[in-house]
């Protein structure tokens, strides 16, 4: 079969190399045509790709993100740094705990933000939790520097000591022995930190809910 030549158009042989009239050759190369670059933006790189050939991923709500507690942390270390000066002045832990969650919904109300019971409370509790921090670190401090374990310990023998006297029974004597050992005043420190977190939690977070509430009611005068 014969083909036109693709210059001059003359009928040529199928399998000529050549054209006999022109000499153009006969045999072309069929290059494959480049798929599409995405496009590009700036200094090479890809801007955008086709959106539904990327897997969905959910949206994160932006309530959820930390930032919302990095923002709440600053005022309720201040509300645990007052009481803990008020603390070591002589005010009871436990009710500085329950100012220091008050103070925490104060502070951070200051912002201009509605702060209700629920919010208050967890604000409270994380003012709880920095204060028994904070008032751990300061007496453990004082303990090693000014060497007052011994002194500690007599005072706490002594408190039970004086608890035996005024509900003497069977079993008192022994439990008095046991807080004397070592062993006994090491398990009674490690309670007493584990009820002291507890409790300034609790008590934060109940200082945090009545001030919520207080403030609340008084900002909607």
């Amino acid at each position: 079969m014969d083909h036109p030549c693709h210059k001059c158009g003359d009928s040529v042989e199928d399998g000529k190399p050549f054209c006999a009239e022109c000499g153009a050759p006969q045999i072309r190369v069929a290059i494959p045509e480049a798929p599409a670059e995405p496009e590009r933006a700036g200094d090479g790189a890809v801007a955008r790709l086709d959106a539904a050939a990327l897997p969905g991923f959910p949206a994160i709500p932006a309530s959820t993100l930390p930032a919302r507690w990095f923002h709440a942390l600053q005022p309720c270390a201040l509300a645990a740094a007052v009481a803990v000066v008020l603390m070591f002045l002589g005010l009871n832990p436990f009710v500085a705990a329950l100012g220091a969650g008050f103070l925490a919904v104060a502070l951070s109300r200051g912002r201009g933000t509605d702060i209700r019971a629920g919010a208050g409370a967890r604000l409270g509790a994380l003012g709880g939790v920095l204060l028994f921090g904070m008032s751990t670190i300061l007496e453990t401090l004082a303990v090693s520097v000014l060497h007052k374990g011994a002194e500690l310990r007599s005072e706490m023998i002594e408190k039970f000591q004086q608890a035996a006297t005024r509900y003497p029974g069977p079993g008192v004597q022994p439990v008095l022995e046991f807080v004397k050992s070592p062993d006994g005043f090491a398990f009674i420190m490690v309670a007493s930190l584990i009820f002291g977190f507890l409790a300034f939690i609790v008590l934060g977070g109940l200082g945090g809910a009545l001030g919520a509430a207080f403030l609340g009611r008084r900002g909607r005068r």
